[in-house]
């Protein structure tokens, strides 16, 4: 049986050769890894989709920030290399190191890629790659809350956001509220749609009510709502007699458990950490409410999970989690009222038959949130830019 070619023997192999014909070569700038632990849905979004383009004979390559423990591998048939200075113990030395090594470690392998693509990230969204990378590039935008940034560290971050997206002549929405808002900005781009997609055993098991009410994200204050949410639950934790589990890690943890203190909710809110995979899945099924209060979001991965997993979901009425979440399948409130969150709470927290028909309606909904479906469709806007590219 021969050895399979270890990541280096790949980077050996393609360095400096000229474009070829043959199997589409993607070098994706991907940011997250999706082993580090507190990985967002960028990662799982980047790697459902490209393992499924490995399989169908693609060869992709991920740049991503370093972290402890992080190491060069193959992994579904995807090829990742953390990139930064040392080992990115923490999360600005992580996005300094990343954007310091990106555009050298990309033209370092451009050579050795057919196209391109630029998945936007905090804090600024894009590091306007289509002006560096020497080869045909698409952004994939899963993130795009610059401004909201901007007002956080009081420093012009949209002001790069907006530069960075004018860079680009194609993009890659996973929602139509964030090709809108790309549109916006950059009115010349070429912006197209695919969205997110889930696990189908998601979809499997019976549909059971639980006790608590769930938050799965990353723990940021302000973007995620966890502020509103805590502030509603100080209202409505005392009518309901059930636990608000909080699910994620983040930077505002230790403003996160302030906070619970400060309310006096801590005797029902439970952090619980980062959850991925079976855990996360388990922990949606137990639940008998999922709550996605944020401020910003361009898809709502969370939201689709907790309806596949038959668990009803109380959202704020902003662009992209309606699109997620329609009517029969959980309830939307008035965008960061606390007051509205409560009452709404504990309005369908007692409601036995509507979560129950909430919850199968939402799991037919989600049905239709296919990875295969979505990979297949990205392919097609890869191959589609590479021809538009050929014939210029």
């Amino acid at each position: 049986m021969s050895t399979p070619p270890s990541p280096a023997d790949l980077d050996r192999a393609t360095a400096g050769a000229a474009p070829q014909e043959g199997p589409l070569r993607v070098l994706h700038l991907g940011f997250e890894d999706p082993l580090m632990p507190g990985a967002g849905g960028g990662s799982v979004r980047t790697h459902q989709i490209n393992r499924r383009l490995a399989a169908a004979g693609l060869q992709v390559t991920v740049l991503t920030t370093t972290y402890p423990g992080a190491q060069e591998r193959l992994q579904d048939g995807v090829h990742y290399v953390p990139i930064g200075f040392g080992q990115g113990r923490n999360r600005l030395t992580r996005l300094l190191g990343y954007i310091a090594r990106l555009p050298l470690e990309t033209r370092r392998r451009r050579h050795g890629a057919d196209l391109v693509v630029e998945d936007f990230f905090a804090p600024f969204s894009t590091m306007a790659a289509p002006r560096w990378t020497g080869r045909p590039t698409i952004g994939v935008v899963q993130w795009l809350h610059a401004r909201d940034k901007a007002r956080q560290y009081r420093l012009p971050l949209h002001w790069l956001e907006r530069f960075g997206v004018r860079s680009h002549s194609r993009l890659i929405a996973v929602s139509q509220g964030t090709a809108d808002k790309l549109v916006s900005l950059n009115p010349a781009a070429t912006v197209e749609v695919v969205g997110n997609g889930i696990d189908r055993e998601a979809l499997d098991g019976d549909l059971t009510l639980g006790r608590d009410v769930l938050f799965v994200g990353r723990l940021e204050l302000h973007l995620k709502g966890l502020d509103v949410l805590l502030a509603a639950w100080a209202t409505a934790a005392p009518q309901l007699g059930a636990k608000l589990v909080i699910a994620g890690t983040g930077p505002d943890q230790e403003r996160v458990e302030r906070l619970i203190d400060s309310l006096g909710v801590s005797d029902s809110v439970e952090l619980v950490g980062w959850v991925s995979g079976q855990a996360k899945l388990d922990l949606m099924r137990s639940a008998r409410l999922v709550v996605v209060p944020s401020r910003h979001e361009t898809f709502g991965l969370v939201a689709v999970e907790a309806l596949a997993s038959g668990t009803p979901v109380v959202i704020f009425d902003i662009p992209s989690l309606r699109e997620v979440v329609p009517e029969g399948c959980g309830w939307k409130v008035a965008p960061f009222d606390a007051e509205a969150l409560a009452a709404e709470l504990v309005q369908r927290y007692p409601a036995e038959p509507d979560l129950l028909a909430a919850g199968l309606q939402g799991r037919s909904f989600a049905r239709r949130f296919d990875w295969d479906t979505q990979a297949d469709r990205q392919a097609a806007i890869y191959r589609s830019a590479l021809s538009v590219h050929a014939g210029q």
